[in-house]
């Protein structure tokens, strides 16, 4: 099977900061939506956006932290939204929508990692529901000013998903075992293939879509479930690994985000997972928490699959009919 997976030589590296892809670029006059955009890479995602001109609106669960995080921001403008919570992302994206203002990138950002057993809504498992479902109903719901923006949607992964294909027989572990690092795993494989298929639905309305590895970061509250003694250990792993390319700083571990969705080197691509601001390589069969991208993540079959089972879970797809 051909693949798109190949790097394009984009001139920046693992070492790149936002500063660095943004160099040159004017978002005078864009409208980001960045979820998540008030803590650890989203804040500095926001940062960045802003500091190039665009105005970004900040969905936020924790609104008053989000109003702190972002008081010195111009042009930051904070949102109430619980991913977790299907109504309201129907409500945040009602009132969006409301407004109507178009939307020149759509950032998913938001996530939760390793955390403990958790259910919410119908008893979905926290994880696979906040990362992915949560993102999947909020880009269909926004989905009119998406397309009016001709925006791009990116999809924060991560080469955690190298640890787990969808669980397709039980995708909230309600017949077997729950496993959290499992259950990351799915969602950041969910995160790659929503948007594989986003970007095969959108592309004729001039949406393109993208998911990426932001590197591992030492120093972000993503890792807050994780036990000392557990996250010790991931540290080693991660270490070990034959394409380790060591932690970044958060300034770094952002700059792939905002490469993807600014670098005029992908206008008319889409439908990719990113990583080291450069389109990633497949990665060998067998991979862990390294460099590179799992066959699973990008085959065009499992994301049609993955959609259809997420707009039968939350009742919700733009591209219906």
């Amino acid at each position: 099977m051909t693949t798109k997976q190949h790097a394009i030589g984009s001139g920046f590296g693992v070492r790149s900061t936002t500063s660095d892809v943004l160099a040159g670029i004017d978002l005078s006059g864009k409208l980001a939506l960045v979820t998540g955009g008030y803590s650890g890479l989203g804040l500095e995602t926001t940062r960045a956006l802003a500091g190039a001109g665009a105005h970004v609106v900040v969905p936020a669960r924790r609104r008053s932290a989000a109003v702190e995080a972002l008081g010195g921001i111009e042009g930051a403008e904070v949102a109430e939204l619980d991913l977790a919570d299907l109504d309201s992302v129907r409500a945040f994206a009602e009132e969006f929508l409301a407004s109507g203002r178009d939307i020149d990138i759509l950032i998913n950002n938001a996530g939760i990692m390793a955390a403990p057993e958790t259910r919410v809504g119908p008893g979905w498992e926290a994880q696979f529901a906040i990362n992915h479902l949560g993102h999947y109903a909020l880009t269909n719901r926004l989905w009119p000013a998406i397309a009016r923006g001709g925006a791009r949607v990116v999809s924060v992964s991560s080469n955690g998903h190298q640890l787990s294909d969808i669980h397709w027989d039980d995708p909230h572990f309600a017949r077997h075992d729950y496993d959290k690092f499992q259950a990351y795993g799915q969602a950041k494989t969910a995160n790659a293939l929503f948007a594989v298929h986003l970007d095969a639905l959108g592309r004729d309305a001039g949406v393109r879509a993208f998911s990426l590895h932001p590197g591992a970061i030492a120093d972000t509250q993503l890792s807050r479930h994780v036990p000392p003694e557990e996250l010790a250990e991931l540290k080693e792993a991660i270490d070990a690994s034959p394409t380790n390319v060591g932690w970044k700083t958060p300034e770094e571990g952002a700059a792939t985000q905002v490469w993807a969705a600014t670098s005029p080197r992908l206008a008319g691509m889409g439908g990719v997972y990113c990583e080291d601001c450069d389109i990633a390589e497949p990665a060998p069969e067998g991979t862990e928490l390294g460099s590179g991208v799992s066959a699973w993540a990008t085959d065009p079959e499992r994301a049609a699959r993955l959609w259809a089972l997420s707009a039968e879970l939350t009742g919700v797809d733009a591209f219906a009919g």
